[in-house]
């Protein structure tokens, strides 16, 4: 399904800034209902706004992103059975949604706990890993994409308030309130979000435990552009089923030729005599035509 671009807005305008995916999902079978919720530019004053009141500076990428459009929502569904089911989300929030994650009481009870309570400096990270983020004034945090309810995607400031540019990484926040390494940019982050096709838990991919079951069979039909797609399948033999979107979603308007109905074969391992020539193959066991 061809997105419709708004007013003013024209098809290069959206290739660009959907790196030319949307071809790749409306050639995908099953897949409908590609579409985009585009926005207009933020003005400077807005990000110079956010920035004096975070006392926060934004990475140029992200600026640059903001000034391209504020904020970007792309959805895509697939049709199973008559049903059209929405699966693909791909969301970043608008520079007025760009809020620090709450640190206030999780409930409002008098000494309720907060995020910072959460702190444990003994899961520090190993030599390999980055240091994770802290709930406290150690990091500030931001919220870019709220994930479908499965996580947060945060804009971190590791070394809190005042906050510069080149301190900033991606992480993702499971909900168990757990944190794991993106990426080191936003421009890094938002292109494994476009190569994976905004699928369903994709981010959990880069956790130790990786996405669910049935996000798995998401990504086995429509596998994303990356590199990290060999995963899926190498743990997964087991247990998920290899599905083929082509047979899933094949035509079901097919016309079906009568058969005639042949002598009955005598039960046993006994070969009968041979059947006379036929356009249609026999099936191995009697009764069970196989259908063309």
């Amino acid at each position: 399904m061809e997105e419709t671009p708004p007013p003013g807005c024209s098809k290069p305008h959206l290739e660009k800034l959907t790196l030319g995916i949307t071809r790749i999902l409306e050639s995908s079978p099953g897949v409908t209902e590609v579409t985009i919720i585009e926005k207009p530019p933020a003005e400077r004053h807005m990000i110079s706004s956010w920035e004096q009141k975070n006392n926060c500076v934004l990475p140029e990428d992200v600026k640059n992103f903001y000034l391209m459009t504020n904020g970007f929502h792309m959805t895509w569904s697939v049709k199973l059975d008559e049903h059209t089911i929405p699966l693909g989300s791909m969301a970043i929030n608008s520079i007025s949604k760009l809020t620090q994650l709450n640190q206030s009481s999780m409930y409002s009870l008098p000494n309720a706990p907060t995020l910072a309570d959460l702190e444990d400096d003994a899961l520090e990270a190993s030599e390999n890993q980055p240091e994770k983020p802290h709930f406290d004034s150690r990091s500030v945090i931001f919220e870019l994409d709220p994930c479908n309810g499965n996580g947060k995607v945060c804009l971190v400031y590791k070394r809190g308030k005042p906050a510069l540019a080149q301190d900033t990484e991606i992480w993702f926040l499971d909900r168990a309130l757990y944190w794991h390494f993106l990426t080191d940019t936003f421009t890094a982050y938002y292109r494994l979000l476009i190569t994976h096709l905004g699928l369903p838990q994709w981010q959990y991919a880069f956790t130790s435990y990786g996405i669910s079951p049935q996000a798995k069979q998401w990504f086995n039909m429509y596998k994303p552009v990356t590199y990290n797609t060999d995963l899926l399948a190498e743990e997964t033999n087991s247990f998920v089923n290899k599905l083929d979107p082509s047979k899933v979603f094949k035509s079901k308007n097919k016309t079906l030729i009568p058969k005639k109905k042949g002598p009955v074969q005598p039960a046993g391992g006994q070969k009968g005599p041979p059947a006379p020539p036929s356009t249609s193959k026999s099936s191995s066991s009697p009764g069970n035509p196989v259908r063309k």
